[in-house]
C-alpha cells in the first residue's frame, strides 16, 4: 500500500469517526463542542499556512492549503458569531417604554 492510499484510509476513517461523534452529541453539549472545534480550526489555520508557505510546495499543496485556510477561518468566524448570538439570547431585555 502506497503513501497516498494510506493517507486516504486515514482521512476516510477520521471523517467517519468525526461524523459519528458529532451526531451522537446531546444538544446541551453543542456550545462547548463548538468552542472546541473553533480551537481545532485555529490550529488548522496555522498548520495550513505553514504548509502552504513552504518553498518546495507543489501547486496542489498550495491550492489545498489555501482552501484549508479559507474554510478553517470561515468556520472560526461563523462559530464565534453563532456563539455570540446564542449568548445574546440570555441577556435581560429592558422593558419597552410606552
Amino acid at each position: 500500500m502506497g503513501t497516498y492510499e494510506f493517507d486516504l484510509w486515514v482521512f476516510m476513517l477520521a471523517a467517519f469517526l468525526g461524523f459519528q461523534l458529532i451526531r451522537g452529541v446531546s444538544p446541551l453539549l453543542h456550545t462547548p463542542l463548538m468552542s472546541l472545534t473553533n480551537a481545532i480550526s485555529a490550529i488548522t489555520v496555522v498548520g495550513a499556512i505553514l504548509l502552504t508557505g513552504e518553498r518546495e510546495a507543489s501547486t496542489l499543496s498550495r491550492i489545498l492549503g489555501f482552501s484549508a485556510v479559507f474554510l478553517a477561518v470561515l468556520n472560526v468566524v461563523s462559530g464565534y458569531l453563532i456563539t455570540d448570538r446564542m449568548l445574546k439570547m440570555f441577556k435581560k431585555r429592558e422593558p419597552q417604554k410606552k
